[in-house]
């Protein structure tokens, strides 16, 4: 997995009624693209997230085509 700052992590809902998660990397702190990532979420808290295989990234760039 790799990201870029800007880029958002979606962490998908676990149970039937769960909404997806997003939140926006504002920070790499791994090597090339690499985990952990600091990010921030949309009520403005902020995390350090190791993204599992439940998350997947939305890159800046993807993002801006889907609007």
């Amino acid at each position: 997995m790799r990201a870029a700052k800007g880029d958002q992590l979606v962490q998908h809902g676990r149970v039937v009624g769960q909404h997806d998660q997003v939140s926006e990397v504002v920070e790499v702190m791994g090597t090339e693209g690499s985990p952990p990532y600091r990010v921030r979420f949309e009520d403005g808290h902020e995390a350090v997230m190791s993204p599992g295989p439940d998350c997947q990234i939305r890159h800046h760039e993807e993002s801006r085509h889907q609007h």
